[in-house]
This record gives C-alpha cells, sequence and structure tokens, in this order.
C-alpha cells in the first residue's frame, strides 16, 4: 500500500491543538504536505503567538506522521504567523499594526495598567511583536512600570520612534512631559486628540498586537478612542468588590454600543494569601468578575492574587512576566495572554486592504 497525502493528513488530524481544541486539518493549518518516497514533510500554522508550546507540537506531529505506514522520516515546521482581524465597521487598520487590544475598567485602583503590562510582556515571551500604548493620559504608568525614560526620538519633526524595553514597543504621554510629576489638566477634546496624535504619530514597526492602556472609565477620552481607534477587541479588568463590578459593568456596556468584541475578563486583587502562615482572605469578595463575566456570557480570563510581589515588581520597572518568569503569577498572566490571541485568532480577518479604495472628484 502505497503511501498517500490523504492518509498522511488523517494521521495528523489525531493531534488536537490544546487551545482551540480542534485538529490542524479540518482548520487548514497544515500546509505544503510533500512526500518523496518515504520521506515527508509539511507546515503547521498557528494564528497565535506559542512559542511555549511549539516544540511539544511539533513532537507529536511527527510521532502522529510516523504512525503512518510507510513513512521513514519526517520534517514538520510550526511557526506562528498573526493575521489582522476584523475591526468596528467603517475605521481603518494603522499602519503597522494588525491587531490592537483595549485594556479598560470601569473606575481606577483596579491593576488594570500592571493588566495591561504583564499581557503585553507575556504576548512578547511567546513570539509576538507587541506594543504598548499608554492612553491613561492624567495618570500614565507605562514609563515607570517598563523602566524606559527620555523623550521619543523624531527624524523628520512630525513622526516619533518608540522607546523600547523587555522586546515591547512604548509609546507615553509620560515620555513627551518636560516634567513628570507635571499634572495633565486638559479638557476631554485636547486629551482625545493629544491621544489620536500620539497612537498614529508614532513609527510601530510591524506589530502583532497593540496594547492601548485606557484611562479608566467610560466618559469623552474612551468614547472617542473606542470609536475612532481600529480595535480588534477589549479586555475588561475589575476586582470582586461590588463598587468595581458596577462600574466595570458600564466598561462592557460602552464596548457593546460602540460594537468592540470584549475578550475576557479579567478579576485582580480576588484573593490575599498571607506570607507568614499560607491563610487566604477574600478581601474584596469572593468569585465576583467570574459571576459577572458568567452574566454577560464572556469569557473570564483569570484571577490574580493581591500580591506584593506583584506590586513591587511594577513599581520597580520589571513587571511579573519579566520578573519571575516561572511564578505562579506569570504564569496566569501568560495563560491569559495566549487565551486573548485565541480569541483574536478565531475572529473574522480583516480583507479591506484586499479591497480597493474608490474616490470619486468633482470636476469644476
Amino acid at each position: 500500500m502505497s503511501l498517500t497525502e490523504q492518509s498522511l493528513l488523517a494521521a495528523l488530524a489525531s493531534v488536537i491543538d490544546p487551545h482551540t481544541a480542534t485538529d490542524f486539518v479540518s482548520t487548514r493549518a497544515v500546509r505544503n504536505v510533500q512526500i518523496s518516497g518515504g520521506d515527508v514533510a509539511f507546515d503547521v500554522e498557528l494564528g497565535y503567538p506559542a512559542k511555549s508550546i511549539i516544540p511539544e507540537l511539533r513532537k507529536q506531529l511527527i510521532a502522529a506522521a510516523k504512525n503512518v505506514a510507510g513513512v521513514e522520516n519526517v520534517s514538520a515546521n510550526v511557526y506562528t504567523k498573526v493575521q489582522a482581524h476584523a475591526v468596528q465597521r467603517g475605521v481603518q487598520l494603522l499602519p503597522g499594526v494588525k491587531n490592537i487590544i483595549a485594556v479598560a475598567s470601569g473606575k481606577g485602583g483596579v491593576g488594570k495598567s500592571t493588566t495591561a503590562a504583564n499581557l503585553a510582556l507575556a504576548l512578547a515571551a511567546e513570539g509576538a511583536r507587541v506594543g504598548v500604548l499608554d492612553a491613561d493620559i492624567y495618570g500614565p504608568s507605562v514609563p515607570m512600570m517598563f523602566g524606559v525614560s527620555g523623550k521619543p526620538e523624531s527624524s523628520d519633526g512630525k513622526t516619533m520612534e518608540p522607546l523600547e524595553n523587555y522586546g515591547v514597543q512604548l509609546m507615553s504621554i509620560g515620555l513627551l512631559l518636560n516634567n513628570p510629576n507635571e499634572a495633565m489638566i486638559w479638557r476631554g477634546p485636547m486629551a482625545t486628540q493629544a491621544l489620536e496624535q500620539m497612537l498614529r504619530s508614532t513609527n510601530w514597526k510591524d506589530l502583532d498586537y497593540l496594547i492601548i492602556d485606557l484611562p479608566p472609565g467610560t466618559g469623552d477620552i474612551q468614547l472617542t478612542l473606542s470609536q475612532k481607534v481600529p480595535m480588534t477587541g477589549s479586555v475588561i479588568v475589575t476586582t470582586p468588590q461590588d463598587i468595581a463590578l458596577l462600574d466595570a459593568r458600564k466598561g462592557i456596556k460602552m464596548f457593546e454600543k460602540v460594537g468592540v468584541p470584549i475578550l475576557g475578563l479579567v478579576e485582580n486583587m480576588a484573593m490575599h494569601v498571607c506570607t507568614n502562615c499560607g491563610h487566604v482572605e477574600h478581601i474584596f469578595g469572593q468569585d465576583g468578575g467570574k459571576k459577572l463575566a458568567a452574566e454577560w456570557n464572556m469569557d473570564f480570563l483569570g484571577s490574580l492574587p493581591l500580591s506584593m510581589q506583584i506590586r513591587e515588581q511594577a513599581d520597580s520597572g520589571k513587571p511579573t512576566v519579566a520578573a519571575a518568569p516561572d511564578s505562579e503569577a506569570a504564569q496566569i498572566y501568560k495563560k491569559l495572554a495566549r487565551d486573548v490571541a485565541v480569541k483574536i485568532a478565531q475572529k473574522a480577518k480583516d480583507f479591506s486592504a484586499k479591497f480597493p479604495t474608490i474616490t470619486i472628484s468633482q470636476n469644476t
């Protein structure tokens, strides 16, 4: 019995993607199958960054292929290719950026910026090209969290080069101020205009994901950005506290109104574990974020503890995923990031670039 592509694909279909729970054949991830005698070669294209699981996936695929009668040597190339995905109707994609993820909260002090920083670092650790825009214009914290300072360079006086640390491209209003302690006493339209300009004037370099750390609340800035910035999706951050959940609901409703899909919800400060005795205490209530996610039929991305270590790492300019990549908290952030990336990969792709732009001019 001769070796056929059909028998090879049937064997490869037994390998299941741990993140999508589907096989790679039915999803057409298996590409470029080549058979030459007993030698077979094929590619598997993942739509999300997965550096940590690629070696294991490759091993499983090779083992499955070798189960086919007649196969002697197997060459399996597993790689990631992140695509641009659909955004709000009528909003054009940003040059150099495939997907934009907004990280938002209904109120301040729930750990939104810490979540945004660690989400970005976790995606970068999995092999993605990632940037962070600090849109929290009244309380920019990204420069401190990523340990960067100094003014962005500009070669033409019109555009700016993002700063970089831990493999993440960064831009923040905090980097443009002459005095970092200066208060931003701006009305909504001024702040919104400054943010839009900062977003579009930064030379983002071929980003798979741009994380936007939105200011807390659901006011003019958040609404305008949600309408004008091409967002692939949003992540809501809350604590289990009833007051925080009340405000988180407002954030959810805002994104629904402007047509930005919610990729999931993160619950911060879910519990406190005593460093002396290990006693677990739910200071801000229990499972509030999980219940809110279930109520709105959205993905619950995970719970983070109220941890001195997470706070100290963020304050020191080296967030948890960079400071302690093997820690329990870092693993939660990494799973959160993978789940968000997989959710995006399963969204409709953006085909706007494949269609011509029609311009109608009136001759006078």
